[in-house]
């Protein structure tokens, strides 16, 4: 079953219609637990739910499903157990007494009565520790009925194979499947993301995830994802936690990192300063065009400030030598690699004062067509940029990743 995430679904024309992103279980406290449908991401990240009576084919690294599909958003029921989310990385003990292993994966067959069931488990066993390093047992498939502890809670469950499933995600998508779970289980699992990967995950959740998941953290740890993130989201979370916790991490974190994040702290949320990020693309004018566009192909660098590079006499980070201009990245694609940024600039590019207000913001953004815009001090040096999805992220409404605007069909009963 874990083989099933990220498989895409069609209908029976050939049309995709989503790609699998967990399957839904029945578990009870008597027999094998009954598997009822697929959880399908549909475009828009939305997610539905498929039943698997509706699913005339598994094969070959893809699903077949009749065609007729409710388009409701998916919200799973007390007496329903995700697969990937939930079951995967749980302890379970053998009956026969010999011990515990942790379920790395699941099969499922089809019944003479049609119903789906879960009948074999892929485990490995649980070792003793040998010093402080837990030895890695042996793995075996056993049938279902030889195990007890898939039902209900466990105190010892992990995350590595839920996050296996969970690798081709954006840090976007990876976000939307992190909220859709249990708290315990949205911790456990964000817990075991490496630092960069857990920032671009926090920088897409809703404020009170991101709080709950950095609060749960130690410190050092939280300050090491902090430094992580963008300056300006590390600021927007830290203005979210109470003013003794963000003290802390701040003091936690590194004195270069830690400074443009207090910098932001500064200016109020509202505003061009409270808005910007410090760390957009700046070159010199000398920089050649060449050597801006292998600047602005990083792949860490949001798509809105790789639109443009900001140039600016030295120093070169914020807050810079008196600003000089932008060059547009359509621009730099039409000129000689060896020519100079500064013969290309963009000298009546609009900008803010830091203490401009969003809605000034806004309307310069709309009016000239723009992804990003600098922000000056009063000496007219560089003093970071705010780009267009920044500004949407606090005109949007705070639960618009909730919201889903898709006509919604009548519920289909489950299983």
């Amino acid at each position: 079953m874990a083989r099933l995430a990220g498989t895409p679904v069609f209908d029976p024309i050939g049309d995709q219609v989503g790609r699998v992103r967990d399957v839904v279980v029945l578990v009870r406290a008597k027999g094998a637990p009954r598997a009822v449908g697929l959880v399908v991401e549909v475009p828009g990240r939305r997610r539905i739910f498929l039943p698997l009576t509706r699913v005339t084919s598994v094969d070959g690294g893809q699903v077949i499903s009749t065609g007729l599909v409710n388009i409701r958003r998916f919200e799973q029921r007390a007496m329903e157990s995700l697969v990937l989310g939930e079951l995967l990385d749980r302890t379970v003990r053998f009956k026969d007494g010999s011990g515990e292993a942790t379920i790395e994966d699941l099969s499922i067959s089809r019944q003479r009565t049609g119903d789906w069931m879960v009948d074999q488990l892929f485990v490995r066993r649980r070792e003793g520790q040998r010093g402080l390093v837990r030895r890695r047992g042996p793995t075996l498939v056993v049938p279902v009925d030889a195990v007890t502890g898939l039902a209900g809670s466990t105190e010892e469950q992990g995350a590595a194979r839920l996050l296996e499933a969970y690798e081709d995600l954006r840090p976007a998508d990876l976000a939307d499947a992190l909220h859709e779970l249990g708290d315990s289980r949205r911790l456990e699992v964000a817990s075991a993301l490496d630092d960069e990967r857990l920032a671009d995950v926090l920088e897409e959740l809703p404020e009170d995830d991101q709080v709950s998941i950095l609060s749960a953290l130690d410190s050092d740890r939280a300050a090491d994802v902090l430094e992580a993130m963008q300056p300006d989201d590390a600021a927007d979370l830290l203005h979210e936690l109470p003013h003794e916790q963000a003290a802390r991490l701040l003091e936690l974190m590194e004195p270069e990192e830690a400074k443009d994040v207090r910098r932001l702290l500064t200016y109020a949320e509202n505003t061009a300063g409270g808005l910007m990020t410090t760390e957009p693309v700046i070159l010199g004018p000398e920089t050649t065009i060449a050597t801006a566009l292998a600047q602005i192909r990083r792949q860490d660098l949001p798509p809105a400030l790789a639109s443009m590079v900001f140039v600016a006499r030295p120093p070169l980070e914020t807050p810079t030598g008196r600003f000089l201009g932008v060059a547009h990245f359509q621009r730099l694609l039409r000129e000689p690699p060896h020519a100079a940024v500064g013969s290309v600039l963009d000298d009546g590019t609009q900008w803010l004062r830091p203490d401009a207000p969003i809605g000034r913001v806004t309307r310069l953004l709309a009016a000239y067509d723009l992804l990003a815009l600098p922000v000056l001090d009063s000496q007219k040096r560089l003093l970071g940029a705010v780009s267009v999805d920044d500004v949407l992220d606090h005109i949007l409404p705070e639960d618009w990743r909730e919201q889903h605007d898709d006509e919604e069909l009548e519920e289909v009963p489950r299983g």
